[in-house]
């Protein structure tokens, strides 16, 4: 019983690491996360290095995107209700070629209430990726990419969420 469970993990260990090999994600693990401005509400800018620091959740999606529609209703339970009075933690959802005339309304309709942002002419999304969404990507506090995910599964999603409670339970005992 033991050796099939070895045999299937082996089977199933390139696929853990499918975001850090494949040829579309252009950022790398360890690496510092790329420098960029974003509109953090309409009107006011924000840079991604004023949030140095915290440990950040990146996620890029679109509105029309299903796998996308699977996994938010998970990290707005799981995550944004769990971290986002934590002062060591900033979650940003980047709508991959949409403005806030499509996100606002879209948040509203799905009872989201954290921040999604507009990445209208992707100048974010290609500065970690060439295609494919959902993104995740998460930057600790120094600055450092430590994880990034391609798609959605029940799986990818549990151990992100895993990662971000170590590295958030591990900061609050400082």
């Amino acid at each position: 019983m033991k050796l099939t469970r070895v045999a299937i993990l082996l089977l199933l260990l390139p696929f853990a690491t499918i975001a850090q090999d494949d040829k579309s994600t252009l950022t790398k693990l360890g690496e510092s996360v790329p420098k960029f401005s974003f509109e953090i509400e309409r009107g006011k800018t924000a840079n991604i290095d004023d949030y140095k620091g915290k440990l950040i959740l990146i996620n890029l999606f679109a509105t029309w995107c299903p796998p996308c529609n699977t996994e938010l209703p998970l990290v707005q339970k799981q995550i944004w209700e769990k971290y986002s009075n934590n002062p060591d933690f900033a979650f940003f959802v980047f709508g991959r070629e949409e403005g806030w005339d499509k996100l606002e309304p879209f948040k509203k309709a799905k009872g989201f209430t954290f921040p999604i942002l507009p990445d209208v002419d992707r100048s974010i999304f290609s500065k970690f990726a060439t295609q494919s969404i959902p993104r995740n990507i998460i930057v600790d506090q120094n600055g450092k990419i430590i994880y990034q995910s391609i798609g959605f599964s029940e799986k990818e999603f549990a151990e992100m969420v895993a990662l971000i409670d170590a590295n958030l339970k591990k900061t609050s005992g400082r």
